[in-house]
């Protein structure tokens, strides 16, 4: 967003006639230009906004006390930080540097942080999610140097690396009875757990401590070790055959983070594993038996197209190439896939394919070779090819593409595709992925169903499975953020089925329920949803009986606190989606 210069007068002049409108926009909570679903998918908070970190002074900057910075500081991480970067050097918001900022004064970025702007600068106070004077505190903080936050190296990760169970001590054979390629990893965000499910009795078997609010869960090769990563940039390493699957290793990697994988390649096997990190730009390949920390790189570099350079760019996604022994890093801010070769971590070898900028999250399509990255602030898909190492094409989608991992199903007449959902819009993008027998329609948008409304986060069908199921989790109407829509895969122009899994879950209080993530079972006859609400209220599991569209369990449990993504273990290891 471009910040006009305006003099005192003019700043005040428009603060009087937008105060006219306060009560309304307070009421709508809208951003002019953006839904209240993008603003609440931008604005996430950051784990920074407790780190220590460095405070130069700047003399022409407006005072401020050591508590007034510290707050607005903590304010900055929670509420900004996710568009404007940590540093305020831009990322998908634009810079708000002491170069910029000081010279339109205090009085205009009040009226800016207030009321917003068309290109997507949200509503602080007349939404209610400020009010004055933190509006005037948040105005005087960013004509300030912004603080550093400290770098984070091998020494760092070390001293937070943990060997709960030495690989020698580990069991040598599978020591419980469950059914461990049904099980489902279930994040409870605001506790910092995860809740693993037996699949087949629905019945809780762990509670194990994690980092806070895991972004994922991924699985070895093998099938025998889960791990997972918080935004606090902790990974832990569960091994699913000890008698009680619990933690045998951890790390933390960076100061913010999303990502996690491990080697899949023939011969590679469990061998490594590797998190990449929010703060600092970074990934780390660390041991796969004992995540001990072998090798870091940084992430900093130029952007694809304007050839600027990025000092943050922040990792999203990781996967394994089944092809090579190869790690796909795709970097957010400079729109850059990475394929790492994890061959010999000595004389680390990279191809860098450039797309667009703000890669995101993505998944691979059904043959496994082409990995299909939402670039969501380009609107576009980009279809990376892991064999050939390679741009195999770039789709313009809808607005805000989040795929999570994607969904892939055969259409009648585009041959293979693969379906992402959209935050800022109500299509589902369906895009060709078959170069060979469908070469015409390969890495295209063939088609777009029109779903609820935005606010999509993921989508999902299973081979065995003739339906497409989309939440709108992020959708500000209850009605559509409680429910997800059915297509049937064989009879698309039908439209969807509605179900209305948040009145199925029978939760006692008025929580926001909102429905995330389907997640096949590994037969792939069931289909699980959470139903998240605040730490404070009851959430819950649903179950749905794929055949029928019919309810078929509801898992309830105090100990599952905001449940949000669950991973099935077979599913994952095996990317069917």
């Amino acid at each position: 967003m471009k910040i006009p210069k305006l003099n005192v007068a003019t700043a005040a002049m428009l603060m009087l006639a937008a105060a006219t409108a306060l009560n309304v926009h307070a009421q709508e909570k809208k951003v002019p230009g953006m839904s209240e679903t993008e603003v609440m998918y931008q604005a996430g908070s950051s784990p920074l906004g407790d780190v220590p970190m460095h405070q130069s002074t700047n003399p022409k900057a407006p005072p401020m006390t050591q508590a007034e910075f510290d707050r607005a500081r903590q304010i900055y991480f929670e509420r900004c930080a996710g568009c404007h970067g940590v540093l305020r050097k831009g990322a998908t918001g634009k810079p708000l540097t002491p170069d910029i900022t000081l010279g339109r004064g205090t009085d205009y970025l009040k009226v800016f942080i207030a009321y917003g702007s068309p290109a997507g600068m949200p509503n602080w106070q007349t939404s209610g999610e400020m009010d004055e004077k933190t509006v005037d505190l948040m105005a005087r903080y960013i004509q300030h140097d912004p603080p550093v936050p400290p770098e984070y190296g091998l020494a760092d990760m070390k001293k937070t690396w943990k060997v709960i169970v030495p690989p020698e001590l580990r069991p040598k054979k599978k020591m419980n009875s469950y059914n461990i390629d049904n099980i489902f990893s279930t994040t409870l965000r605001d506790t910092g757990e995860i809740a693993l499910i037996d699949g087949d009795t629905k019945k809780i078997i762990n509670i194990v401590k994690t980092g806070y609010a895991v972004h994922i869960s991924r699985m070895s090769a093998s099938g025998r070790y889960l791990f997972v990563i918080g935004r606090d940039a902790k990974v832990n390493m569960i091994d699913l055959w000890m008698e009680k699957p619990d933690n045998v290793a951890e790390i933390r990697v960076g100061l913010e983070a999303r990502s996690v994988d491990t080697s899949k390649y023939k011969g590679y096997e469990d061998k490594l594993a590797i998190a990449g990190t929010y703060w600092p730009p970074q990934f780390t390949i660390m041991n796969g038996d004992t995540l001990e920390p072998l090798k870091i790189v940084a992430t900093r570099g130029m952007v694809v197209g304007t050839q600027e350079y990025h000092p943050e760019p922040r990792v999203a996604s990781i996967v394994a190439s089944h092809f090579k022994p190869e790690f796909v890093v795709n970097v957010k801010e400079t729109g850059k896939t990475l394929m790492v070769n994890y061959a010999d971590l000595e004389a680390l070898k990279m191809t860098e394919i450039g797309s667009a900028p703000f890669l995101h999250d993505g998944g691979w399509d059904a043959s496994k070779r082409y990995f299909m990255v939402a670039a969501n602030n380009s609107n576009k898909i980009a279809a990376i090819d892991a064999k050939d190492g390679k741009l195999a094409g770039l789709t313009e989608v809808g607005k805000i593409p989040h795929p999570g991992r994607g969904a892939n199903f055969v259409h009648p007449k585009f041959g293979p595709v693969w379906a992402t959902g959209h935050l800022g819009d109500e299509t589902i993008s369906l895009i060709g992925t078959d170069p060979k027998k469908y070469k015409q329609y390969a890495f295209k948008q063939v088609a777009q169903l029109k779903g609820q409304g935005g606010g999509n986060l993921f989508i999902k069908t299973h081979p065995k499975s003739t339906n497409l199921y989309t939440d709108t989790t992020l959708n500000p109407d209850p009605k559509l953020s409680q429910s997800v829509a059915v297509f049937d895969i064989r009879n698309l122009d039908k439209g969807f089925t509605v179900l209305p899994i948040g009145e199925w879950a029978g939760l006692k209080d008025d929580g926001a329920k909102r429905v995330v993530q389907p997640e096949y079972n590994k037969a792939g006859d069931e289909v699980w949803f959470a139903v998240w609400s605040a730490k404070n209220k009851e959430s819950a599991l649903v179950v749905v009986d794929d055949k029928t569209l019919k309810l078929k369990a509801v898992i309830k449990d105090p100990r599952l606190i905001t449940p949000t993504g669950h991973f099935n273990v077979y599913n994952t290891q095996h990317d069917v989606y």
